[in-house]
C-alpha cells in the first residue's frame, strides 16, 4: 500500500502543478455561475422604451389599443407617406400603420416602421392586443357579448406532487433542465479524467519510464495508484469548484435577486391568501406580478432542489463511474504505443457514454420512461442518466441499486483491466488487436 501511496502522490503533484488544471478549476465555476445568471436574466422581461406613432385607418383600434409602463402610443390622422417621410426626424421609435381592411384579413394589413429593430416581446405585445380587439369586434358584430366568452375561459395550473410508498406527498419542481445539466457535467468529467489516466499510462509506456517503475512496483499497483491518484485529484477539484461556485452564486443572488426574492415571498403570501379565502379576496388590492411569473417559477424550482443530495450523488457517481471507465482507459493506454492506434479501442468505450448522454435528454420530458430507468441502472450509462433524474425525485432504492451495480462492475472491470495492463504495459512495436487483448485476459 505504501507503493500505491507514492504513485498517488506522484500523480497529484504532477497534475496540481499543471497550469491548465488550475485555470479550469477557476474557470468552470465562472461558467456555471454565468449560465445560471443567464437563465435568470432570460426570465426577466427586458423593458426597452418604445414611443409609437399609430396611424389607424381602420378606426377600430383608437382608444382600445393601449400602452404600458414602457410603451407609449400616440394616434395621428396623417397620411402614411407623409408620416414615413417625417418619421426619422421625429421623436418616435416606431410607426404602426393599420390598414382599413384589417378586419377583412387583408394580407399585409399592418406594417411596423422602426428606427431600431423592435424586440420580439414588443411585437407580441402589439399583436396580442390587436388580435384580441379584432376578436371582440367580430363577436359584437354577431351580437355575442365578449364578456360571456371571457368569463368562460379559465387558466389551469397543474401542481406536481409525488406520493411515496408511505403515502406522504411532496410538491415537485420538475426542473428537468437542471438534471440534464448535472448529467452533462458527469459526461464531461468522466471523459476528461478518464483521458487523463489514458494519456498518463501511454506516455509512461512510450517514454519507457514504466520499465524502471515496474522493476520495483507491480503493474496492478501502478495502475491502481494512477487511477486513485486522478480520482483524488477530481475530488479536490470538485471541492474547490463547489466552494467557488457557492460563493459566487450567493454573492450574485444577494446583489441581483434581492428584490425578486422579496417579491416572490409577497407573491406566495398572496397565493396562500387566495387559496384560503377564495372569491372573498379583493383581487384589486393584490399586487400584480404578471411580468415576473417566469422568474418566480424558476426561483421556486431552484428552491425545491435538494442540493445536498445532488452533491453527494454527484460525488458517488463520479467516483464509481470514473473508476469503472478509467480502468478501461488504463488498459487501453497500456495496450497501444500511440494515440492514433488507440482509436479502435476508445470508440467502443465512448459509445455507451454517448448513448447515456442522449438518453439523459429524455429526462427533461419523460424522467420516468422505461428506457431512462434501465439506463440509470446499467453501469455503462447510469452515472450520466441517474444524475439527470435526481432533481426530479428518485426513490432511494433505485439509487442504492444503481450504485451497488456500478460498484460491483467497477471491481470486475478493474480485475479484467489489470490482466490486460500487466501484459500490455511491457509490449512494444506490435499492433494490438481485439483478438490479442482477448488472449491476455486468459493469461495466468
Amino acid at each position: 500500500m505504501s507503493k500505491i501511496g507514492l504513485i498517488i502522490g506522484r500523480e497529484l503533484k504532477s497534475k496540481l502543478s499543471n497550469k491548465t488544471f488550475i485555470v479550469m478549476t477557476i474557470l468552470a465555476p465562472l461558467l456555471i455561475t454565468g449560465f445560471v445568471a443567464f437563465m435568470v436574466k432570460m426570465t426577466q422581461s427586458e423593458k426597452t422604451e418604445q414611443n409609437v406613432l399609430v396611424l389607424d385607418e381602420s378606426k377600430l383600434f383608437r382608444d382600445k389599443l393601449s400602452g404600458n409602463d414602457y410603451v407609449s402610443l400616440t394616434y395621428s390622422n396623417q397620411r402614411l407617406e407623409e408620416a414615413v417621410s417625417q418619421f426619422y426626424s421625429k421623436g418616435f421609435t416606431c410607426l404602426l400603420w393599420i390598414s382599413p381592411t384589417i378586419v377583412e384579413g387583408g394580407a399585409g394589413a399592418t406594417k411596423l416602421f422602426y428606427k431600431k429593430s423592435p424586440g420580439f416581446g414588443f411585437q407580441t405585445f402589439l399583436k396580442d392586443q390587436m388580435e384580441k380587439i379584432i376578436y371582440e369586434s367580430k363577436l359584437e358584430a354577431n351580437n355575442i357579448d365578449p364578456d360571456i366568452i371571457l368569463n368562460s375561459k379559465q387558466n389551469v395550473r397543474i401542481i406536481l406532487e409525488k406520493v411515496n410508498d408511505k403515502g406522504d406527498t411532496q410538491e415537485q419542481g420538475g426542473f428537468g433542465i437542471f438534471g440534464f445539466l448535472s448529467g452533462a457535467l458527469m459526461f464531461v468529467f468522466i471523459i476528461m479524467y478518464g483521458m487523463m489516466v489514458f494519456r498518463s499510462v501511454m506516455e509512461e509506456k512510450t517514454n519507457r519510464i514504466v520499465e524502471v517503475i515496474v522493476s520495483s512496483v507491480k503493474p496492478f499497483e501502478l495502475m491502481l495508484g494512477k487511477i486513485l491518484g486522478v480520482a483524488l485529484l477530481g475530488i479536490i477539484q470538485f471541492a474547490i469548484m463547489g466552494i467557488i461556485t457557492f460563493a459566487l452564486t450567493t454573492a450574485l443572488s444577494s446583489i441581483f435577486l434581492k428584490d425578486a426574492t422579496s417579491q416572490l415571498k409577497v407573491f406566495q403570501q398572496q397565493q396562500e391568501l387566495v387559496k384560503k379565502n377564495g372569491t372573498n379576496v379583493d383581487l384589486s388590492k393584490l399586487e400584480k406580478f404578471d411580468d415576473k411569473l417566469e422568474l418566480f417559477d424558476l426561483l421556486q424550482k431552484i428552491e425545491k432542489i435538494n442540493f445536498v443530495e445532488v452533491f453527494i450523488c454527484f460525488v458517488l457517481y463520479f467516483m464509481f463511474g470514473y473508476l469503472f471507465y478509467s480502468s478501461i482507459m488504463a488498459a487501453i493506454g497500456s495496450a497501444v504505443d500511440s494515440e492514433a492506434d488507440s482509436q479502435q479501442f476508445i470508440t467502443p468505450v465512448m459509445l455507451p457514454l454517448m448513448v447515456g448522454y442522449f438518453i439523459a435528454t429524455k429526462t427533461i420530458t419523460d424522467p420516468d420512461a422505461a428506457s431512462v430507468f434501465w439506463a440509470s441502472i446499467i453501469p455503462f450509462t447510469s452515472p450520466i442518466v441517474m444524475m439527470s433524474r435526481i432533481s426530479n425525485g428518485v426513490p432511494f432504492w433505485e439509487i442504492a441499486l444503481s450504485l451497488s451495480i456500478l460498484f460491483a462492475s467497477f471491481i470486475l472491470m478493474t480485475w479484467l483491466a489489470s490482466k490486460i495492463y500487466r501484459t500490455g504495459i511491457l509490449m512494444y512495436g506490435k499492433k494490438t488487436s481485439w483478438k490479442e487483448i482477448g488472449k491476455w485476459l486468459f493469461y495466468k
